[in-house]
């Protein structure tokens, strides 16, 4: 990194290879050499990262820049195929108001009725719903009184009915509303008045039976041929757990756990028997797991491809991003794969291009003879970089030959995302088990819109116990009980 004329990098370098000749330095000035050396390594590697080079989201970019549109000869508005969304008329209304015409704003003469012409206003009304349910009691001639009985889930004096329960929980689980807000809009919009001890009721409730559906996700995800994992970080009661999340295109799984590495992996269950396309950002417990193809996430690749390139002016980190990008765009004219002719020749480019990189960023000298031995050398993230593209080329590149192996892992990290929206208005977790309960109703929610399932319906149909008909279709063939 080049900071006013000066490359930082190269002068750390220089110090470093004169520090470990030197052989009369009192022990505790070269301590405190190699301490202030590790502080500018470390100030070095955080200046000029943003989210382009590096995992940080655009969220935190300072002063981003606005990138405009690059101008089109298309007209402006929805193009000729585009599917809209058009508010269109209904055949039966809710309500019919007719209008008569005034007669005496008319000329004198016979008018015979024509028919009418009608317009539609669609409005929302939003009102308290109460049902009131009164079972008969009969009395014999020895004073013995029979009650009918009351509905199933009919259980108390009064009580919350499946809309309201199914609403509160959208509003906190899925729009992330704080549960005060959510009491308000009950209170002042409904005059129904909800304690937040009854919010959390409710999310407990929808966790509990949401237990089948959990193991159902686990079973089908074990089995299914590409499987993208991720996990993030979150704050639990002022300590550190991580969000773990495997999915694919049609299920997501997403749970809590205190470790971040192959201990919390095997809790979950899901990856200790699964044998297809594992996709990840090459978080290394991953590749404790041999049962499986691995396939590295190349949009983590190109982010630290352009650090290289930016921070450390390395040309070969610019080439690799585009020739990626050329890879990946040929494969998509290809209708998802290379041949094998052509496969072997993009891969020859790979390797001819990082036999170029190696003299441009070669692995660091080894000590001097003579001088102290210090232990591991030190790479710099350029060189491994580097060698992670070398030594797992199969795994970068599985994309060109095999359709079902993704580019990158947007899906994995897509899933997951709504979890740091939830961190940052809400701050943290207040404990394991809200954690827990946030990870399996989300869960749900996104296998459900996955399948065209709207959240609504996906809520409506939890608490009126029964299931979205893809989840009952498998729970059928797994021979699995709905409750």
């Amino acid at each position: 990194m080049t900071k006013d004329g000066i490359n930082i990098n190269e002068t750390v370098q220089e110090v470093e290879r004169l520090l470990a000749q030197s052989n009369d330095l009192p022990p505790a000035l070269e301590a405190s050499i190699n301490m202030l050396l590790l502080v500018v390594k470390l100030l070095v590697a955080r200046t000029g990262l943003n989210s382009r080079n590096s995992s940080k989201p655009p969220s935190s970019d300072p002063n981003r820049a606005k990138t405009n549109r690059p101008k089109s000869n298309k007209p402006r508005g929805g193009q000729k195929g585009h599917k809209g969304c058009n508010l269109d008329q209904v055949s039966e209304p809710d309500e019919i108001s007719s209008i008569e015409i005034d007669r005496r704003t008319l000329p004198r003469g016979e008018y015979t009725e024509r028919g009418y012409q009608k317009r539609q206003v669609f409005d929302i009304r939003i009102a308290r719903h109460v049902i009131e349910y009164r079972a008969q009691v009969l009395e014999n001639v020895l004073g013995k009184r029979f009650v009918a009985p009351f509905p199933p889930g009919v259980e108390r004096a009064t009580q919350y009915g499946a809309s309201i329960r199914a609403n509160a929980v959208y509003m906190s689980m899925f729009q992330l509303i704080p549960y005060e807000r959510i009491r308000t809009h009950f209170d002042e919009l409904f005059g129904i008045p909800i304690s937040s001890g009854s919010l959390v009721n409710f999310n407990v409730e929808a966790y509990q039976r949401l237990e089948v559906f959990e193991a159902l996700a686990v079973k089908t995800l074990q089995s299914a041929p590409v499987l993208h994992v991720d996990e993030t970080g979150v704050n639990v009661d002022g300590k550190r757990l991580w969000l773990h999340n495997a999915s694919n295109a049609h299920w997501t799984l997403i749970a809590a756990h205190e470790k971040r590495g192959k201990e919390a992996m095997d809790a979950i269950n899901v990856i200790p028997h699964f044998s297809g396309l594992l996709v990840h950002d090459h978080w290394k417990p991953y590749y404790r797991y041999e049962h499986c193809d691995h396939v590295l996430c190349n949009a983590h690749h190109k982010r630290e491809l352009t650090r290289a390139y930016e921070q450390d002016g390395q040309q070969w980190a610019l080439k690799m991003e585009n020739l990626l990008d050329q890879i990946n765009a040929k494969v998509k004219e290809a209708g998802g794969s290379l041949t094998k002719a052509q496969s072997k020749r993009w891969r020859g480019k790979y390797r001819t291009l990082l036999t170029q990189a190696d003299k441009e960023c070669p692995p660091p000298d080894a000590s001097p003879p003579g001088a102290k031995k210090r232990g591991r050398i030190a790479r710099s993230k350029s060189r491994n970089l580097l060698e992670r593209l070398r030594d797992y080329e199969e795994d970068v590149l599985r994309f060109m030959e095999n359709p079902l192996a993704p580019y990158t892992n947007n899906q994995g990290e897509r899933d997951l995302r709504m979890t740091k929206v939830q961190q940052k208005i809400s701050g943290c977790f207040r404990s394991k088990a809200g954690a827990d309960t946030y990870c399996r109703i989300r869960s749900y929610l996104s296998t459900c819109r996955k399948h065209n399932v709207g959240v609504g319906e996906a809520l409506e149909c939890l608490f009126a116990g029964k299931w979205p008909e893809f989840i009952q279709r498998e729970l059928d063939l797994t021979g699995e009980c709905a409750e």
